[in-house]
């Protein structure tokens, strides 16, 4: 395998979740930061709709952020990060992709939704937060005793979410994600995909 080719935004939660698969899986990998207002040529041939992730690699264009995670978990998962192929992984990072980030949006910009009050967004993504709160009620992480790929998925979504207002997510009552989130940002590999180039 040559060596594959990401761009990459440091800040966008999609590109965050790609980066920290491609390095837990040992993919060797060459890291392009994209401007997002004055994208590369070389990324629009590869992938016109313009949007990071995108990872080229032998001939072969992924640009879904979970697509290239997969990639990188077939290639090597020494830590079975996709817990046997569990459908409860998929299914909660499917809930994360649709139904929490729009939720997400409207809250951090909810100067682009006057419909409703930014309260209102962020009390709709806040069932999704309970529902996180609960899992974490089990055991430290969501759906195991170790990281594994829904923890990787969802963390910058949630992370986004808590930084729109870190006052009032560290007044929330939602201690157990708390924690798992503030493990997730300290841990070395996120520090290390989060280095600016």
């Amino acid at each position: 395998m040559s060596q594959a080719l990401l761009y990459s935004f440091r800040r966008c939660p999609y590109a965050m979740r790609a980066r920290l698969a491609l390095r837990y899986s040992g993919v060797p990998v060459r890291i392009v930061e994209v401007s997002l207002k004055a994208k590369p040529a070389e990324m629009l041939a590869l992938s016109p709709k313009g949007t990071v992730p995108v990872l080229s690699v032998d001939g072969q264009v992924i640009d879904e952020s979970l697509a290239i995670m997969q990639w990188a978990l077939a290639r090597h998962d020494p830590e079975d990060w996709r817990l046997g192929g569990d459908p409860a992984v998929l299914a909660l990072i499917a809930e994360n992709d649709e139904r929490f980030k729009y939720h997400l949006n409207r809250y951090k910009y909810a100067e682009r939704y006057p419909e409703q009050p930014k309260a209102f967004y962020r009390a709709e993504g806040e069932v999704f937060l309970q529902k996180l709160e609960g899992l974490l009620a089990q055991r430290d992480y969501l759906l195991a005793d170790h990281l594994s790929l829904v923890d990787v998925a969802l963390a910058p979504f949630v992370r986004q979410f808590a930084h729109v207002d870190r006052e009032w997510f560290a007044g929330t009552a939602y201690h157990r994600l708390q924690d798992w989130l503030t493990r997730f940002v300290q841990s070395p590999s996120f520090m290390a995909v989060m280095a600016k180039p």
